[in-house]
């Protein structure tokens, strides 16, 4: 959708999801925050972001070209930001950079630029400054 709120209206979601703890709905809150991040990559960069599978073991959200790189990003809307899908990618192709997008505040460690949901907008200038400055 090109608006998360019409996307929540379609499918019928109270607003009162988003601010209960209700595991009912967490499968609902990933998906409309999955599609606020998309909506936010695409003006960003030049082709529209793509999704990996590995043979049923991972999956991750987003890929993206940026420069010479490909770049794979999680979305996570809890506050749990383990990532399986990402440490899989991340084994069998050793991107020098991997993004996750989630309620933690901004940090770049070990080749993962965490970016806060709200900053979804500066993704492209944050791996300018921080990612791609350090060496990544």
């Amino acid at each position: 959708m090109l608006d998360v709120g019409l996307l929540q209206v379609m499918a019928g979601l109270d607003h009162q999801v988003f601010q209960a703890g209700n595991q009912l709905f967490s499968e609902f809150k990933c998906a409309l925050t999955e599609n606020y991040i998309l909506q936010s990559l695409i003006p960003q960069f030049e082709k529209i972001p793509r999704y990996w599978v590995s043979e049923g073991k991972a999956e991750v959200d987003f890929l993206i070209q940026y420069k010479n790189q490909i770049i794979p990003i999680e979305v996570k809307s809890e506050e749990n930001v383990k990532s399986k899908s990402l440490a899989i990618y991340h084994q069998k192709y050793s991107p020098p950079l991997r993004i996750r997008f989630s309620m933690k505040n901004l940090q770049f460690r070990d080749g993962l630029l965490n970016i806060p949901l709200f900053l979804a907008d500066e993704t492209k200038k944050l791996i300018d400054v921080i990612a791609f400055e350090s060496g990544a």
